[in-house]
């Protein structure tokens, strides 16, 4: 005997109700989720009864002491997650266009704290009624739905999207304190690193491009057998290895774009100038299409592209090496 099959609803689902969902099923626990939404537990499990009811099929699985997704819910989550961020991202656009006038950026912490930041004081200067946010994240955001505007990032460029602009280049360079060169043995070949603690990136062998940041590929671009230097150490954040060389911890491999303040201030000194790397990564301006045309953000990619002039200035790199798949919009 067949079922009579329950009628397809049409109407709209409710916002809030998408919103517990999406709490939930983050946090799987609705508990968790109710204090988040600032509800009580009944009302947040009402709330997904209810949508429940509404698509007809259930989201979660309700065991004793946790909830997980069914595959229905799974599929909705995908749905509603950008939905609710684009949703989001655009009621803050509009009370932005209401107050005060202001600049996400979101790139990862190293260059944030080694090359953004100290540069910023100068934006500020020129433009005292523009807030900035920085968001330091390992993790490539969604400039369709994500809360910020544009996005500075480090890849090769077969891997960055169309509309990306090319700051500059990099070069790896060893670096040290000027004071363990002046205490330590005498460095004049790359044979006499051997004498040293040698500092690089811990994760550089986990990743195809990072492993440019090693001191092997360094050495293997030179044809040299790699030293078995005094120690190693290992960092995972380029600004870390650059605070462990000028401590005097040792001879790091530095990329120059990021020291290359401390290498004009003297705080660090190129060991070996001669010896500088070639790396086939480079750092990348994305500006998010919501974003692209406010004021703003023309003003602070403006006065972006006019530090990485300088930058390119300093680092000596050819002009004719700015190649990029597109200009900010």
């Amino acid at each position: 005997m067949q079922h009579p099959q329950t009628p397809l609803r049409t109407r709209p689902v409710s916002a809030g109700h998408l919103r517990a969902f999406e709490a939930v099923a983050r946090q799987l626990n609705f508990r968790a989720a109710a204090e988040e939404l600032a509800l009580t537990q009944s009302a947040v499990s009402r709330q997904i009864q209810a949508l429940e009811d509404e698509v007809g099929v259930p989201l979660f699985l309700r065991h004793t002491r946790a909830v997980e997704l069914t595959g229905a819910g799974a599929q909705l989550l995908r749905a509603v997650v950008p939905a609710l961020e684009r949703l989001d991202g655009t009621v803050r656009q509009i009370r932005q266009s209401a107050g005060r006038k202001s600049v996400a950026i979101t790139t990862w912490a190293s260059f944030a704290s080694m090359w953004l930041i100290p540069r910023l004081e100068a934006f500020q200067r020129e433009h005292p009624d523009i807030d900035i946010r920085i968001d330091a994240s390992d993790a490539a955001v969604d400039l369709e739905t994500a809360d910020v505007d544009l996005a500075l990032r480090y890849a090769v460029p077969s891997s960055v999207p169309a509309g990306a602009v090319r700051l500059f280049g990099e070069q790896l360079t060893p670096v040290a304190s000027p004071w363990l060169l002046k205490s330590g043995p005498r460095l004049q070949r790359p044979q006499d690193l051997a004498q040293f603690a040698l500092i690089e990136a811990g994760d550089a062998h986990r990743t195809r491009f990072l492993e440019w940041l090693s001191w092997g590929r360094w050495f293997a671009e030179r044809s040299l057998p790699p030293v078995e230097p005094k120690r190693w150490l290992y960092f995972n954040y380029a600004h870390q290895i650059a605070q462990a060389a000028l401590t005097g911890q040792g001879v790091a491999l530095a990329r120059r774009p990021l020291v290359a303040d401390s290498l004009a201030s003297g705080e660090l000194v190129e060991v070996l100038p001669q010896q500088r790397m070639d790396s086939p990564l480079a750092y990348w301006l994305l500006v998010g299409p919501r974003s692209a045309a406010r004021p703003e953000v023309r003003a602070f990619c403006d006065w972006l592209l006019t530090q990485a002039r300088a930058t390119r200035e300093a680092l000596d790199e050819e002009t004719e090496a700015l190649q990029s798949s597109g200009t900010p919009a």
